[in-house]
This record gives structure tokens, C-alpha cells and sequence, in this order.
């Protein structure tokens, strides 16, 4: 599939991370979702600055231009689900629960500048060999991969006559111990076996994308377990 076309945005997944950037285990570090309008990858690069030699005549004997430095990219996600488990693991605020310990809704307080995620979102593809990759595979999905965010924050709200939808934004860091993951999120053999990363990012990466017959996981309503071999213990 040399040249795949993204159809829709199907499934997002964050996962909570430590101040390393490391996935966390525990009953409720995860969260999946597909109750979401669009996902924002914006580009944050510092363009450098130009250097330039003019003569006194104004000729210019030599020109240099700047070499641009990427920042990492400012994420911003449009969403219509209130869920309190998402808001808690992505902004860091608290949950509130009711008389029975269930999460009802959860408190804006402060921004968490220490707080992290991971974000992994899975696009259908279309295309004529989508399903004809070998093994149990039922198509073919572009996963992306931001495996650390921070900063995440909640944008304005309005609640009117209108639906209502909410904004998340965050920034990306580089680094982090993300590695293969604690997910199977991609083939690992011929037929079609799902298995982690099978390499970790490079120290100075915030994204990765690729083409993967491993289908999304289902959406819930309720924290995710995260479980595995690279998790820091919650």
C-alpha cells in the first residue's frame, strides 16, 4: 500500500505518563475514545535567524540563511464527550465523584505544566489493497503517535441553544520513555500477530506515523487499564 488515503479520524487513546514521560500502569491511566470532531497537529518551528554581509555600497558579499528548529507541534482536539476520566488524565485536575465512587465530573483549577500523556489516534484508510494484507487483519488504519503531551488544557466552553463542543490543547515533548509501548499496535509477523513498537522513537522525535492492520481498541466510558513491561507503577 504505497500510497494509502486517510478516509476519517476513528479512534483516539490517551494513556497517562510520568514526569519522564513513561507510560503508567494501573486500572485508571488510560482512556479510549471516539466521540471527537478533529485533531490538530500544528507545526511549532522557530524559523533562525538569517545572516547577512552588505557593503557599504549595499552589495551583498555573502548570505546565510537560517537554519529552522523544530519545536515540536501544538496539538488542539475538538471534542463532544464530558468525560471526567479524559479531563483528569489530560489536564491533570481532579476528578469528582459521587456517593457511589463513580466519576460524575471533575474541577478547573490550575494548569498542570507537571502532568503528561500519551496520544495515539487511528485514521481508516482507503484504498483497494486495504484488505488484502495476510493474516486476521479487518483493514487497514494510519496510527499516529504522540507519546508525550503536556500542558494540556481546556478551552473556552459555550453551552447554548447550540451542541457544544470543547477544545484540548498541548504541546508535545521530545524524549520521554515511551519505547515500544505497552499497547499491541502493529503486525510483528507474516501473519499479521499483534505486537508493540517494534522500535522506540529517537530521542529527538514527537511523532510517528505508519500504516498497521491491528485494529483500534473499543471505545469506553470509563478509565482504561494500562498494563506492561516498560509502565512506571501508578
Amino acid at each position: 500500500m504505497s500510497c494509502p488515503l486517510i478516509a476519517n479520524a476513528d479512534t483516539i487513546r490517551v494513556t497517562r505518563v510520568d514526569g519522564c514521560g513513561r507510560p503508567v500502569c494501573g486500572d485508571d491511566n488510560g482512556f479510549v475514545f471516539d466521540c471527537f470532531a478533529s485533531l490538530a497537529m500544528n507545526s511549532n518551528v522557530d524559523d533562525g535567524e538569517d545572516v547577512e554581509y552588505k557593503a557599504a555600497n549595499g552589495r551583498v558579499c555573502g548570505f546565510k540563511r537560517g537554519c529552522p528548529s523544530f519545536k515540536g507541534f501544538d496539538t488542539e482536539l475538538n471534542f463532544f464527550s464530558v468525560s471526567p476520566e479524559f479531563v483528569e488524565i489530560t489536564t491533570g485536575n481532579p476528578v469528582v465523584y459521587g456517593f457511589d465512587g463513580k466519576p460524575i465530573g471533575y474541577d478547573d483549577c490550575s494548569v498542570q505544566c507537571n502532568s503528561g500523556f500519551a496520544l495515539e489516534l487511528w485514521a481508516e484508510v482507503l484504498g483497494a489493497d486495504a484488505c488484502e494484507a495476510t493474516g486476521a487483519g479487518e483493514g487497514a488504519w494510519i496510527y499516529f503517535l504522540l507519546p508525550w503531551v503536556t500542558n494540556g488544557m481546556l478551552g473556552d466552553l459555550e453551552v447554548g441553544s447550540e451542541a457544544a463542543s470543547l477544545t484540548l490543547t498541548g504541546a508535545t515533548r521530545a524524549g520521554g520513555g515511551w519505547g515500544t509501548g505497552p499497547y499491541d499496535v502493529m503486525p510483528i509477523d507474516a501473519a499479521g500477530t499483534g505486537g508493540p513498537l517494534l522500535t522506540p522513537l529517537g530521542s529527538a522525535c514527537h511523532r510517528r506515523t505508519f500504516i498497521t492492520s491491528v485494529a483500534p481498541p473499543e471505545p469506553t466510558c470509563d478509565y482504561a487499564p494500562v498494563a506492561g513491561g516498560l509502565c512506571s507503577v501508578s
